[in-house]
């Protein structure tokens, strides 16, 4: 279970932290307290019919409950009070025996960190509270305490104390005094952890939780799965009458931490708090532009951690918001207090492939680390190369079908017969791109505002009203149609493959899933067009071109990602060409620019 006491604090930022840290622990203990009520009325709801059996028995007995009614009304309530106790006795032995959820982590052991172990161990201490039984990385931008008691996970940390998850792009990105700020918060937490109330209603919570999803995991025969599928129901009956003072109770927590870390480097941790937000913006465009293309390539940056200071190196640069960010790099980076950074942010990037886009847990052919210097030579230039390959695998095929503005033959691989394609018309003319209108001049003495001159035409107002009303727009009715019949094209068959990477993935279950659920957990998924897709094989088909015709060559930019360097800078003003061809039809603008960058459109590009 996940404890609401992370990184970024929580609390009410008074002077006086002492009575803050009080009012939050009996705040959390009063909700805990709530929730161990909620399990008391479900025990004596379950208890309830055995308890009047009893009674009737009891009255039977003394000789004050007795004939035929009273008779049926005990074995009545002797049958229900079996099978009451009986789903109690069931739903317990599930909720006690389910595995609840953690979080994926690279284990930190005290050999691997020691000077790492030593800081957190010298923060509990300043804080007066029990130290974390273990730490962790987790590849994301937060920081948590974790309960790892279950007996399923008791060999990762201790029975009494949480497990302290440190999000690993913050070790890299942050100085060692501002990692200390940011986990003061977290580790206080680890106080009220202790608490006999509040860990016994987390305990339950966190059985809750994963006896309501117990129907969901595999093995299970039809019988077992629909007793599974009862006592979920129950359990998210339960889940649902506990979970406002389970929430209050975790915001408890988080401000008696809070309030306890105050006096802890409370310069730093303003300081701390925004490199919190600006590494999470680093990490998440460093996973989206950058390693998803290389995850759909079978590669992964081994280096993804470091690949954040890079890509919040070149933020800096080009914001002149993060002016300053950049001097902090002087100091010594909080990785120092690992024993390897390099294995350790390798194990962390193998992480982040497997929760954000799944693969196997080790290294092979087909899923293999790749190095930031080979970047663009292993991940752009394949990419690059794979998509051209797709388009024109799309466009054979719409040639074969006989589909309109297709009429062409398979030919060769050339960027001339994609342009040729996205400017035909469906009646096989070329599509003409919407001609700017031109202003009417106007004499001297010539007054062309009069409704009554026919020399300038002006637009009625029920004219006018029915065009609004019209649902096709002007802008709808210049698309361009052959690029809306490839765009439908390329969707189906980008749609097809990632159906059957899919299949793979299931058929691969032993490699692919771990005790939480079918990997990747946390899926990058970016909603694409139709149109975008289109856009992004035409630009990787120019950027083939210039490669193989001109002095280009693939680069990778760290918030971009793939970047074609012609001349060894990076070209900027290719996409709104690509568009203006994709969207209007319109090949001038990316023809210009082929000239000026000498690219040979005609000649057939390498494909992959």
């Amino acid at each position: 279970m996940r404890y609401d006491v992370s990184g970024s604090g929580f609390g009410n930022g008074g002077s006086d932290s002492g009575l803050g840290e009080e009012w939050g622990v009996r705040a959390a203990r009063s909700r805990a307290l709530a929730v161990l009520r909620v399990r008391g009325r479900a025990l004596g709801a379950a208890i309830l019919p055995a308890a009047v059996a009893v009674v009737l028995y009891a009255g039977e007995v003394t000789g004050h409950f007795t004939g035929t009614g009273w008779a049926t009304a005990r074995w009545t309530v002797t049958v229900l009070a079996v099978l009451v106790l009986l789903a109690a006795a069931a739903v317990a032995l599930v909720v006690a025996r389910a595995r609840p959820a953690v979080t994926p982590t690279v284990e930190l052991t005290e050999t691997a960190a020691p000077d790492l172990h030593r800081l957190v161990r010298d923060l509990a201490d300043r804080l007066d509270v029990p130290a974390p039984a273990a730490i962790a990385l987790t590849p994301d931008c937060d920081s948590w305490l974790e309960d790892r008691s279950h007996r399923a996970h008791r060999q990762a940390g201790a029975a009494g104390s949480p497990v302290l998850v440190i999000g690993s792009p913050f070790l890299w990105w942050m100085r060692v005094a501002e990692l200390r700020a940011v986990l003061a918060p977290v580790v206080a937490g680890t106080g009220p952890a202790t608490d006999p109330d509040i860990a016994a209603a987390r305990r339950f919570v966190r059985g809750l939780d994963a006896a309501a999803v117990v129907a969901d995991g595999p093995g299970l025969g039809p019988l077992r799965r629909l007793g599974a599928r009862g006592v979920g129901r129950v359990a998210r009956l339960l889940l649902r009458a506990c979970g406002t003072h389970a929430a209050e109770m975790e915001r408890g927590v988080a401000a008696a931490g809070s309030e306890r870390a105050q006096a802890v480097d409370r310069e730093t941790r303003m300081v701390a708090q925004e490199q919190v937000g600006l590494a999470y913006a680093g990490w998440d465009r460093l996973l989206t532009r950058v390693a998803l293309p290389a995850w759909r390539m079978g590669r992964w940056p081994s280096g993804l951690d470091a690949g954040v200071v890079s890509a919040l190196t070149e933020l800096s640069r080009r914001d002149r918001l993060a002016e300053g960010y950049s001097s902090r790099l002087g100091e010594r980076p909080a990785c120092d207090l690992l024993e390897e950074p390099g294995a350790v942010d390798e194990a962390a990037s193998l992480l982040a492939a497997r929760l954000f886009h799944g693969g196997p847990a080790e290294a092979g052919p087909d899923w293999a680390p790749v190095e930031w210097s080979r970047y663009p030579e292993e991940v752009v230039d394949r990419k690059w190369r794979a998509d051209a390959a797709r388009l024109h695998e799309v466009l054979d095929r719409l040639a074969a079908a006989g589909a309109p503005g297709a009429a062409d033959a398979a030919g060769a691989p050339t960027l001339t017969r994609v342009l040729t394609h996205l400017t035909t018309a469906p009646d096989g003319r070329p599509a003409q791109p919407p001609e700017p209108e031109r202003p009417v001049p106007v004499e001297d003495g010539d007054d062309r505002t009069s409704p009554e001159d026919d020399s300038v035409p002006v637009e009625d107002e029920d004219d006018r009203t029915s065009l609004e009303d019209d649902p096709v727009s002007a802008e709808d009715e210049v698309r361009n149609p052959a690029a809306d019949t490839l765009a439908a094209a390329l969707s189906a068959r980008v749609a097809r493959e990632d159906a059957e990477r899919e299949a793979r993935v299931t058929a691969g279950a032993a490699g692919f899933s771990g005790p939480d659920g079918p990997w990747p957990l946390c899926p990058l998924v970016p909603p694409r067009t139709g149109r975008d897709l289109l856009a992004d094989h035409v630009t990787a088909l120019v950027c083939c071109a210039a490669v193989d015709t001109t002095g280009a060559a693939p680069g990778l930019d760290w918030l971009d990602g793939p970047a074609l360097l012609v001349e060894g800078v990076r070209s900027t003003d290719l996409a709104p060409r690509v568009l203006a061809l994709v969207e209007d039809g319109d090949p001038a603008p990316l023809r210009a620019w082929l000239a000026t960058t000498g690219v040979r459109p005609e000649k057939p590009v390498r494909l992959l």
